[in-house]
């Protein structure tokens, strides 16, 4: 009898063991709610089908909500196993407070080439805290059929950019679908979208970051100078209108065209839009042109993850030809940051990946380091690009009040 009872409770032990390992489940926490709906039919799926019996949820929080709320669960203990991340400080500084696992040597990262990694490790470089998972790319968006009616080339240089806006707007149409109710499409689908043609990319951004550029210098002042040429372009409410009222007017074909982030490709795709797109227009002729190839989204581990051994199997996972090539093709706008080889299927996507063969990439202006100390320089180029575009401020005094705020905001850091 005692053998029998014995037997029992082993075999009652090993199913409790094996239910126990099986139980966990890997949850992630994103901002990207749109997303939803492709991680839980295509994206978990396709793990699954390599990792049977581990289950994973993603749980979502709205994107105004997610920094906040994120790092409230954090400290609480109660986060996900996975942390999307956002590029730069705001991820560099929850691995500064213990909530981000170190990823070096981690399976999946040897995948991504430094470049990728730069928005997700210390500011030596010699530490990660992030997976890379995908860029946006920015560049404009224009309506086939109006350029079409009104025999518009696509245009490569400024000259042309502008002689076609007023074409456009010779014909009774606005010519730039933007608004600046909203503010940030005013820095990041605009300023640091047609600026890095004048500060020549990473150059002028390094310059900045290293103290031996100021945004006071022509090659800075230059972005807001093509902004002000923009307010005559843009619709006459232009100061009311909505990141939401530009992607209307666009999609309806009440404008010729629009300044973009890729991630704007599903929308007007889902809006039945006969579009195109081509990259920041430059000075004349012949000169290098540049893309503002931001690194947006990465993916990290939560150092007191209750499943931590399948949350690194899934990171593993994100590393792979697979991951890089549905999340490219089903998120369209986002691109891998992975260096595998990805047939991209959307024709404007394949269009806006394909300028990094000829034009070379950087990143939004702002995102690495410049964004520390108070004021905070995000919202400042937001409040003042959005004034040039209004005309309510000149390109001198956008450049001044960013740089001395930048100056400020240095000089507070070093007390």
């Amino acid at each position: 009898m005692q053998t029998v009872l014995s037997a029992r409770h082993l075999l009652l032990a090993s199913l409790l063991a094996a239910g126990t390992a099986q139980a966990g489940t890997v949850t992630i926490e994103s901002w990207r709610v749109d997303d939803k709906t492709l991680w839980e039919e295509v994206l978990i799926p396709a793990f699954q089908k390599k990792n049977p019996g581990i289950q994973v949820k993603f749980a979502p929080t709205a994107p105004t909500e997610y920094d906040s709320s994120l790092t409230a669960r954090l400290t609480g203990g109660t986060a996900g196993d996975l942390i999307t991340c956002r590029p730069f400080d705001v991820s560099l500084n929850l691995f500064k407070k213990g909530h981000l696992e170190k990823l070096d040597g981690k399976a999946g990262m040897e995948h991504f080439p430094a470049s990728a990694k730069v928005a997700w490790q210390t500011d030596d470089g010699k530490t990660a805290f992030c997976m890379p998972m995908a860029s946006v790319i920015h560049g404009f968006f224009y309506n086939k059929k109006m350029f079409k009616e009104l025999g518009i080339q696509v245009p490569k240089t400024q000259p042309e950019f502008y002689a076609a806006m007023e074409k456009i707007k010779a014909a009774g149409k606005t010519p730039i679908a933007l608004g600046t109710a909203d503010q940030w499409e005013s820095n990041q689908t605009v300023f640091t979208n047609i600026g890095p043609n004048d500060w020549k990319g990473e150059e002028g951004r390094k310059a900045l970051i290293a103290g031996k550029a100021k945004f006071t210098d022509p090659q800075f002042v230059a972005a807001w100078t093509q902004m002000s040429k923009w307010t005559p372009l843009m619709s006459k409410g232009a100061s009311a209108q909505t990141y939401a009222d530009s992607q209307n007017m666009f999609a309806m074909g009440k404008a010729g065209v629009y300044p973009a982030g890729s991630w704007d490709i599903a929308y007007f795709n889902k809006e039945g839009m006969d579009f195109g797109a081509f990259p920041p227009p430059v000075a004349k002729a012949g000169d290098q042109c540049y893309i503002s190839d931001h690194t947006d989204i990465g993916m990290g581990v939560n150092p007191k993850a209750k499943n931590k051994a399948d949350a690194y199997k899934f990171l593993a996972w994100l590393g792979s030809q697979e991951f890089a090539d549905l999340y490219t093709n089903k998120v369209t706008g986002f691109f891998s940051l992975s260096n595998h080889l990805i047939s991209v299927q959307d024709p404007v996507a394949k269009q806006m990946l394909d300028w990094r063969k000829t034009c070379k990439s950087t990143i939004r202006l702002n995102a690495q380091i410049l964004n520390r100390g108070e004021p905070a320089m995000e919202n400042a180029l937001w409040n003042v690009s959005s004034q040039v575009l209004n005309g309510k401020m000149t390109p001198k005094d956008a450049a001044a009040q960013i740089q001395a705020g930048f100056e400020k905001s240095r000089a507070n850091a070093a007390k």
